[in-house]
């Protein structure tokens, strides 16, 4: 069922800026109940496109900071939910917009999106940067990139997204959502996942630039084995005294191993 819209609704969904329109009440009533905002939330929706998302939040939190990149769209949703005194729109890029800037002192964000499957992976990599002012985060994805984050070793979808996630954040696969819950349709199953950083991590690394650019080394050359990709981190005698076992491929090995790897290499890198 598509939701009715007032006269001098938007126009149709953008292909440049991957806009999928969430339609299914149903569905629209699930991620509202998933994310279960309290009224002393900060909460921030990532393209809040027409809205249908918007609403559901917008009566349950005092806060709502709504991102949306599409100009066409900011002044309608201005218009729509300027009644909710703690409603604020900034027309901006998710990608290179500063989050810091949201939260206080006592409240971390909690932060929604159905974000655009273009952009889904490096913005999630923006995000988890933020993973110190963040309570949670709920995202409609591609079914595809859920299965990355969630992923476990030993398994074909296990990589450096799966690793640096999994390092800040603990990861719930809540549900998955059919095509035609949005208007355009995707040709993609979309699944709505759970982020949340962990206050303490569980295997923090000495030094988590170290930690990211062994990820990306590692699985740069996912078909090989460690010890290739580790040939620019370190010399043939250095790579014999490391922890873990150089024959193996990246994707064999444990969030706890990728750390005490990384220790290892840390001071031939810096």
């Amino acid at each position: 069922m598509k939701q009715n819209f007032t006269p001098g609704a938007p126009h149709k969904a953008r292909k440049r800026f991957g806009q999928n329109f969430l339609i299914d009440h149903n569905i629209i009533n699930q991620i509202a109940r998933s994310v279960h905002p309290r009224p002393d939330d900060i909460v921030v929706e990532i393209g809040p496109g027409q809205g249908a998302l918007t609403e559901p939040l917008a009566a349950s939190a005092t806060t709502l900071h709504v991102i949306e990149l599409d100009r066409d769209l900011v002044p309608w949703l201005k218009v729509r939910f300027e009644k909710h005194p703690g409603f604020s729109l900034h027309q901006a890029d998710a990608l290179k917009f500063d989050f810091a800037e949201l939260a206080d002192d006592n409240r971390p964000l909690r932060i929604v999106g159905n974000l655009p499957y273009n952009i889904s992976t490096p913005l999630i990599f923006h995000l988890i940067g933020y993973a110190d002012i963040v309570q949670d985060m709920h995202f409609m994805l591609q079914k595809e990139v859920v299965k990355r984050l969630a992923a476990e070793p030993g398994t074909k979808a296990y990589g450096r997204l799966t690793v640096m996630a999994q390092y800040y954040c603990n990861i719930d696969w809540l549900f998955d959502v059919p095509p035609g819950s949005f208007d355009p349709a995707p040709k993609v199953d979309s699944a709505i996942v759970r982020l949340t950083p962990y206050k303490t991590l569980p295997h923090p690394a000495r030094n988590v630039g170290v930690l990211e650019k062994l990820v990306t080394a590692a699985f740069g050359q996912r078909r090989k084995t460690l010890r290739n990709a580790l040939k620019t981190f370190c010399d043939p005698l250095q790579l014999e005294s490391m922890p873990v076992d150089l024959s193996k491929r990246a994707e064999a090995l444990t969030i706890a191993d990728f750390v005490a790897l990384s220790d290892a290499i840390e001071p031939y890198v810096l």
